[in-house]
């Protein structure tokens, strides 16, 4: 029996839970409640988004009741977290993802930098155009900035849940729960355990040296850490790529690399692909 749907997540800032069948965004939404006066804690869940939105405005969709679509506002104190600190709220929700899926399932997911969930099954190399990873779950991270500091921030998360069969042309890039842990998702369970999760994770993250343990958790459970990579920076028509091995998170959440000339790069942003041994 499917758990049913909830407004408010007891013990936690979460008490204003929407749940629309539709929507364009549920980013967009929440951004214009925000920019209302919307309370810390208010979230959006969808059936279907016919607009969705991932990270440099690529669009996300899925058919109606295949993942789940949602999106969360937090109002974090200004002396907690800065601008230059926003991302740690995507390692947060992508942390507390992954544990509230473990809890649920038997899929052990890895967080993918800046902003992806993923399981790692190792490299077919018959197939050329493997990238060693297969995608469950994407997090778009929205910042309204007053006076240089954080008025509110809103993050988005798209997981794959229920797709039964995965479609020929995606199935060298993505998977969904359901594929992987095979039995059927309770969606209303997921989305209820991943706020139960994020409740400890951001408030940890709030705390003296919070951000620290956040990304110590983070990197436990990297699946870039550790790899050969290449990062794509910018966009059309200036865009600048570095190669090198993901050996770190700064105190930001930035990955640092190291290239084959042994220079540092620090990275902010990009796009991550994993290297196969024999393309780097």
């Amino acid at each position: 029996m499917e758990t049913p749907k909830f407004d408010v997540v007891e013990k936690t800032r979460f008490r204003d839970v929407t749940w629309v069948a539709e929507i364009p965004s549920t980013n967009t939404e929440l951004l214009e409640r925000a920019r209302r006066g919307a309370s810390e804690g208010a979230v959006i869940i969808a059936d279907l988004q016919t607009a969705g939105r991932g990270r440099r405005g690529r669009t996300w969709t899925a058919p109606a009741g295949t993942s789940l679509m949602m999106s969360i506002l937090l109002r974090p104190p200004a002396t907690a977290l800065s601008p230059s600190d926003a991302s740690l709220a995507t390692s947060a929700l992508a942390l507390a993802t992954r544990n509230a899926v473990a809890g649920l399932t038997s899929v052990n997911l890895e967080i993918k930098w800046p902003n992806d969930l993923v399981v790692t099954p190792p490299f077919d190399h018959r197939v050329e155009a493997d990238i060693g990873y297969r995608k469950v779950a994407g997090i778009l991270t929205e910042t309204l900035i007053q006076d240089a500091s954080i008025d509110a921030l809103v993050i988005g998360m798209g997981i794959n849940t229920s797709w039964g069969v995965v479609p020929a042309e995606l199935q060298s890039i993505a998977t969904s729960l359901d594929v992987l842990s095979g039995s059927s998702i309770d969606r209303n369970a997921l989305a209820l355990d991943i706020l139960k999760n994020l409740e400890i994770e951001y408030t940890s993250l709030l705390r003296p040296n919070g951000k620290q343990q956040l990304l110590q958790e983070v990197k436990k459970h990297s699946g870039t850490l550790g790899k050969q990579v290449r990062v794509q920076l910018g966009t059309e028509p200036k865009i600048q790529q570095i190669v090198g091995r993901a050996v770190d998170l700064d105190e930001s959440g930035q990955l640092v690399l190291e290239t084959e000339n042994d220079e540092v790069q620090v990275v902010a942003a990009g796009d991550v692909e994993h290297l196969r041994l024999d393309t780097c």
